[in-house]
């Protein structure tokens, strides 16, 4: 028996319509998920690229947009990726900002949680919770105050949630990406200068591509990672190393 076979199970990835959540899909479906890709863009290309797949809108601006999902179907691997960024100097920074970004990023990934964990419970049937963390989980960034706090939160939730689940037939964990060739990064690899000082930092002496994310969500949803509880996972390229 392959421990990486997800046949058979559905997954439901948060923020799928591009970037980690889209090559997350893939990979789950891939691996033999059926996968709703969820978030509040278009998921044609998504779609187009998971065997599988069905597309669900959903808008974390609202924090408790997932609430209702996992009452009316059986969700077995639960990935939050949706998150946002702003960036501005801590002096300047503002409270709009600062609570836009906690409310997707964190507040919404708790709740989402909490459903999906009610109805896991109810069924009796257990279930894989699979957060997105960042570097920003031990590290304190520069000129992103509130992405910093939300992805320390995220690290600590997944601890949290794993003390109170474990014993349950819940797993919960987490992947932290190091610099990954995305969206929310494009002005710091558009920075000719920090560019170049992360790239000398990272061992593997490259920016990470969304796939190399797949991988590591597919073991943390699997039957292989069934004995993970609470842990952070850094797929990272050697940059927390260093």
């Amino acid at each position: 028996m392959n421990p990486f076979d997800l046949t058979g199970k559905r997954a439901l990835v948060t923020g799928a319509n591009t970037g980690i959540g889209q090559a997350i899909a893939v990979a789950l479906g891939n691996a033999g998920a059926q996968v709703v890709c969820a978030g509040r863009s278009g998921m044609d290309e998504t779609l187009a690229l998971v065997p599988n797949g069905t597309a669900l809108k959903l808008d974390f601006a609202d924090p408790m947009a997932a609430t209702g999902v996992f009452a009316d179907q059986q969700i077995d691997i639960l990935v939050n990726n949706a998150g946002i960024i702003r960036r501005d100097d801590s002096v300047d920074f503002s409270e709009a900002d600062w609570d836009d970004v906690m409310d997707v990023n964190l507040k919404a990934v708790f709740f989402t949680c909490q459903a999906f964990a009610k109805a896991a419970l109810a069924r009796g049937s257990g279930g894989k919770i699979v957060n997105i963390a960042s570097l920003l989980s031990f590290q304190g960034g520069i000129r992103v105050p509130s992405y910093t706090a939300s992805k320390h939160g995220v690290a600590g939730l997944t601890k949290l949630m794993a003390n109170e689940w474990a014993a349950k037939g819940i797993n919960v964990n987490a992947l932290a990406p190091g610099y990954i060739s995305t969206n929310n990064t494009t002005a710091l690899r558009a920075d000719e200068e920090r560019n170049k000082a992360i790239l000398d930092r990272i061992p593997a002496a490259r920016w990470g591509d969304a796939s190399d994310m797949g991988g590591a969500a597919v073991f943390l949803a699997s039957s292989a990672a069934n004995y993970v509880h609470g842990a952070v996972l850094n797929v990272d390229g050697g940059w927390l190393a260093r």
